[in-house]
């Protein structure tokens, strides 16, 4: 189709004169192919210069001569004659012929010859089209409005009054509608038509989509043309398929079309599927693909989709062969990588079905770095398939493993690799790994995330016991409070979110249930720390920590400290600074722009179902919440001076050096809660490690993680040479 782009191009800018030039080039040729003719000419039909055009269509009568009798070259005519405006004599001869020779036994044929305008000859345009719908017009027949009312079912014809009712899908009530009208506004409807079906006997549709998909969505393409899935789904959603039904009705159906050899599916979702002209096998098309020689990361992606998808294809022996050389050419590739020649490897150890293949020892030996393998392949089943030759072909796979666990992206991965871990019950480097994970939550926060998870549901794993478990739940508070306030970390914190109200809080009802009442007041502090949790959610952790331990109501009733807004809050100046510039951030700027997020959101109307303005209300009550909170705290904030640290004992400002039984040494510095950083051992005062350590002076002992410190020395933060 040389000329079909150029045309259409001329024909969406309304640019008749480069049309007409390029038209009577088109004209001149030797020979035309009726598919792009036709389409040229539909396209003109529906265009605002389909009218100039017609004082020249006719041009391209002695090319559709030469063309073989078909439905296309009849459309073609038919098409010529409904632009043409000359109303020649030539036109008129090919219209007499066409239909003496389609309707040689019609016995009203001179009645719709006058009807068509075909008696005088005078003006005829839309001869052909005109008398197939006349031939067309019968009680129970189906029509399509071009106007917008929609499929219709004529209801009554009469000859007499050249007249005919109808009843329209957008249109309430019976249409009378004169013949005249009619030729100017109505396309006739096969029986078989997707769209009678739909109008006519949607349940019977309805059946047939879920017998066969495959066959309504043919259905669907050959009548109205390509569609997306989108624009597929328009047509067949709640029309026929129920909306409730439709995503899992969708899922198995677009399934089975990408097996369709009739079917082109495309690869980018907003391109639309279409029905081929002729039937493409599945190894034709993979063929094609290697044809064109694709870069090495393309071939693989291409090959594994069409072998998983189409596994008959590889009964074919010689189509087999011819896969097997094309793999084998492509690894003496200069350019391909380690990665690559891997996944080359897999392909042919199983295209070949052998069980031992040393090339994949080789390469896997020769690999530097896993994680950056890893990260070239792009194909889950390749990363996890890298994983278990890594068991196989490395010495020191564990070391790997270990290595992997938290850095790996996914969760089927990081299943995987747990489980080769967990083979060596006790291991204590896991078990290390682990602790570092709940200690430090937010350098793997992903990681952490899914581990947390996994031990709601499993309890074969390290720390699903209850104390485990109280450990995590520390850690989910701290990283929340870690990335609450990271714009990249939105899905994440979401997702927490998710976590903690799933159920009516079910997750947190647990902990605090199964946590001491020590635990649990250290989780309500963490808890006052996440500013992105609401004043209704605090109101529910602290109403199931009282429910679960009873002793804290009796002690919030009698007075007793029960949040940081009843003690002074420590910080550095450095601290301070920073509570007021949030302060400042949400009143001037935050709140600002929250307030333009709802005016827009309201402007786009129904409020009841508008999810922008409903997550702008949101974010305007978590934004007060934290104004509110972080307003108190300014209130009762303390700047730390240089005479209210004491080096004889721990306490707040204070840099306590400690050594384990090891010898190993560790240092903690002891600030405000916005001080705090536990990636560089900077603890807030109220911490629980914090409040383990508070009081105790040099050669004192305390327990963090299960082992036991012994504080070595006290400093001043303010001045740590002292």
């Amino acid at each position: 189709m040389g000329y079909l782009k150029d045309f259409q191009t001329h024909i969406a800018n309304h640019d008749y004169p480069s049309f007409l030039k390029l038209w009577e080039e088109y004209c001149s040729g030797d020979e035309v192919d009726p598919g792009e003719l036709r389409e040229i000419l539909r396209g003109v039909k529906t265009s605002e210069i389909a009218e100039p055009v017609g004082r020249h269509v006719e041009r391209i009568i002695p090319l559709w001569k030469i063309l073989p009798e078909s439905p296309v070259a009849n459309e073609i005519l038919k098409l010529i004659i409904d632009i043409q405006t000359t109303n020649s004599e030539q036109c008129a001869e090919l219209v007499m012929d066409y239909l003496k020779t389609h309707y040689p036994d019609d016995k009203h044929f001179n009645d719709k010859l006058r009807l068509i305008g075909m008696r005088n000859r005078e003006k005829f345009q839309g001869a052909l089209s005109n008398y197939e719908l006349l031939t067309h017009m019968a009680k129970g027949k189906y029509v399509f409005h071009t106007g917008g009312w929609g499929v219709g079912e004529i209801i009554d014809v009469s000859p007499v009054r050249e007249q005919l009712s109808i009843e329209f899908d957008y249109v309430p009530g019976k249409k009378e509608m004169s013949f005249a009208t009619a030729f100017k506004n109505l396309i006739p409807i096969p029986d078989d038509h997707f769209l009678a079906l739909r109008f006519g006997n949607p349940d019977l549709l309805e059946q047939k989509a879920k017998e066969n998909a495959v066959e309504v969505i043919r259905m669907l393409l050959r009548d109205l043309g390509p569609k997306t899935a989108a624009e597929i789904k328009d047509e067949l959603c709640d029309l026929v398929i129920p909306a409730n039904e439709w995503t899992r009705w969708w899922q198995n159906a677009r399934a089975k079309v990408k097996k369709d050899t009739m079917i082109e599916t495309p690869d980018d979702i907003r391109e639309p599927f279409r029905i081929r002209e002729s039937e493409v096998t599945h190894e034709e098309r993979l063929q094609k693909v290697l044809e064109n020689k694709p870069d090495a990361n393309t071939l693989i992606q291409m090959v594994y989709s069409f072998l998983k998808d189409f596994p008959e294809m590889l009964k074919n022996g010689e189509f087999k062969e011819t896969l097997i050389s094309k793999l084998t050419e492509m690894l003496g590739y200069p350019e391909i990588s380690r990665p690559q020649e891997l996944q080359l490897h897999f392909f042919l150890q199983d295209l070949k079905g052998e069980k031992e293949y040393p090339a994949i020892g080789e390469v896997i030996a020769g690999f530097e770095s896993i994680l950056e393998a890893l990260s070239a392949i792009e194909v889950l089943t390749f990363k996890k398939r890298v994983l278990t030759e890594v068991r196989k072909y490395r010495a020191n796979w564990r070391e790997i493993f270990l290595d992997l666990l938290f850095k790996v992206d996914g969760a089927p991965l990081r299943d995987y690799i747990l489980g080769e871990l967990l083979t060596e019950e006790g291991d204590p480097e896991l078990k290390k790994a682990l602790e570092s994970l709940y200690t430090h939550p937010a350098r793997h926060p992903d990681a952490f995330l899914w581990y947390f998870q996994k031990l709601s549901s499993q309890k074969a794993i390290p720390f699903s016991d209850k104390e485990g478990k109280t450990r995590f739940f520390e850690g989910l508070l701290i990283l929340l409070s870690h990335i609450e306030n990271h714009p990249e970390q939105r899905d994440l914190v979401k997702k927490i979110h998710n976590i903690l109200s799933g159920d009516r809080f079910a997750v947190v009802r647990q902990r605090m249930q199964e946590a001491s009442a020590e635990d649990v007041r250290e989780f309500l502090l963490l808890a006052s720390k996440c500013h992105s949790l609401s004043d209704h959610d605090q109101k529910i952790f602290h109403s199931l920590a009282e429910v679960a331990h009873p002793s804290l109501a009796k002690a919030r009733k009698k007075g007793e400290v029960s949040s940081q807004d009843a003690e002074v809050l420590w910080t550095t100046r450095e601290g301070y600074q920073k509570l007021q510039h949030r302060i400042q951030q949400i009143a001037t700027v935050e709140t600002v722009e929250n307030a333009k997020e709802i005016e827009v959101a309201r402007s786009h109307g129904d409020l009841r179902e508008n999810a922008e303005f409903k997550a702008a209300l949101e974010r305007r009550d978590r934004l007060q919440s934290e104004l509110k909170t972080l307003s108190d705290q300014l209130g009762h904030a303390r700047v730390i001076t240089k005479e209210d640290i004491s080096t004889e004992e721990v306490g707040i400002g204070n840099i306590v050096d400690c050594e384990n039984s090891a010898g190993k040494t560790i240092s903690f510095t002891l600030l405000g809660p916005w001080d705090a950083d536990p990636e560089k051992n900077i603890l807030s005062f109220q911490s629980k490690l914090a409040q383990a350590m508070r009081g105790k002076g040099v050669g004192d002992s305390f327990q963090m993680q299960g082992e036991n410190y012994t504080i070595t020395a006290i400093r001043s933060y303010l001045n740590p040479s002292q």
